[in-house]
């Protein structure tokens, strides 16, 4: 097996990847707020790493059980990062998260609300910012919610285009096109990145500014016809850039 074989299934297949790149888009705005811990940076990325297993193996039964055990043992090891680095409030604002996110696509539901014509771009945003807004907060913070939700949104719209033709159920790129899809995408990256630029501290502001111009070319090149690889890592990573770049003038300065 070669090494990229190697990598996509047991890096991006296995959603390891998708959960870092939440975590380190989390661990960025955890830096800018100047309260980064480990034990939360960790909790994030269980509760990333356990919610798409489940979402991708929820009609595997084969698979199914053994995820749900998984699960079950990552529920009780956040409980316990929480209590012993937290407190019951935080707990509290987890369990909404994990909530949310059964909301979001689960076979014991009759109607989930990945079924809803449009809404899954802005519900998959809204579980993401609440996680850098919210959880990893003392107090709610609207200008986070706003650049997460804005951002991680439109970052759901050229997996739309990807599936586009295979999709049950109405999608922007269904409804208005691929083009007018990527119009609505540019947007909303724009919106989050001005909003970036006079909330967030100026060398944070700049590193998101790098990352909606990478952003901006992604979604530029989507298209139903790409590979796999490209949307779930190419597209995938612009989440982790924040941090990246972060990192990159960190080392400079």
């Amino acid at each position: 097996m070669s090494f990229l074989n190697l990598i996509k299934k047991y890096l991006i297949d296995s959603q390891i990847y998708v959960s870092l790149m939440g975590t380190f888009l989390a661990g960025f705005f955890m830096l800018e707020q100047k309260i980064f811990r480990w034990p939360t940076l960790l909790l994030i990325f269980i509760t990333y790493f356990s919610g798409y297993l489940y979402t991708k193996y929820q009609y595997d039964k084969k698979k199914f059980f053994k995820i749900l055990i998984f699960n079950c043992i990552c529920g009780i090891v956040s409980v316990i990062l929480i209590l012993k680095n937290h407190n019951e409030y935080r707990l509290l604002k987890w369990a909404v998260i994990v909530v949310l996110g059964l909301f979001y696509n689960s076979f014991f539901l009759e109607k989930f609300i990945r079924k809803i014509p449009l809404l899954k771009v802005f519900y998959v945003g809204l579980t993401w910012a609440l996680i850098n807004s919210w959880l990893i907060l003392p107090e709610f913070n609207w200008s986070i919610f706003l650049i997460s939700w804005l951002f991680i949104s439109a970052l759901v719209l050229p997996f739309d285009i990807r599936d586009m033709k295979s999709d049950d159920v109405v999608t922007f790129p269904i409804l208005i096109g691929v083009q007018k899809t990527k119009y609505f995408a540019y947007s909303l990256v724009c919106i989050s990145c001005l909003l970036s630029l006079i909330f967030l501290s100026v060398e944070f502001a700049l590193c998101f500014f790098l990352t909606t111009v990478i952003t901006f070319i992604m979604i530029y090149y989507s298209q139903n016809n790409n590979k796999e690889s490209y949307f779930s890592f190419w597209v995938e990573s612009c989440s982790g850039l924040p941090l990246l770049c972060f990192y990159i003038y960190w080392l400079i300065n």
